[in-house]
């Protein structure tokens, strides 16, 4: 993993335009990257960029804002690696919590942030946008982004804000 730069937005943007039903919009990473969030790449050894995630420290807490896997790379271990890299990040910053918002649809995506050490702690009705109108959000936390994968089960609190999925 590596720092994201301007110069991999429409890489990034690519497969989030692939893999997100409502995906985020260029001007979204822009404003990522220039408000100092952790943005950062997963590259293949050519250097293709094949995966990101967003974190968005808050004082002594922090969001996962997006993450994506490319298609072909999904399935591989590689959500799992830069979910476990983006935790390290915020414990080596010495972030208490790290928040989600995911999709009460997205099944794979919930499995994978519950082996990591996320439990619910709350519920945004309505939250998401989808082709029937909208969707629940289940909320989600883990408490001191400690190891990484796998993150033993933690105590949880509900979080103030927040725009993962």
């Amino acid at each position: 993993m590596r720092a994201m730069t301007q110069d991999d937005v429409d890489a990034v943007l690519a497969i989030e335009q692939a893999v997100q039903r409502f995906p985020w919009t260029r001007g979204n990473f822009a404003d990522a990257l220039n408000s100092g969030y952790l943005c950062c790449v997963d590259e293949t050894e050519e250097g293709g960029i094949r995966g990101y995630a967003i974190l968005m420290p808050v004082v002594d807490e922090a969001e996962l804002l997006t993450i994506g896997v490319a298609q072909a790379e999904q399935r591989k271990g590689l959500g799992r690696a830069i979910l476990a890299e983006m935790l390290s990040m915020a414990r080596a910053k010495n972030m208490q919590r790290v928040f989600l918002e995911v999709r009460s649809s997205n099944v794979a995506a919930i499995a994978l942030y519950r082996s990591a050490g996320f439990s619910q702690v709350g519920l945004r009705r309505g939250y998401y946008q989808n082709a029937d109108g909208s969707e629940d959000a289940l909320v989600m936390a883990c408490v001191g982004a400690r190891r990484a994968v796998p993150v033993p089960e933690q105590k949880f609190l509900v979080p103030p804000y927040g725009i993962a999925r």
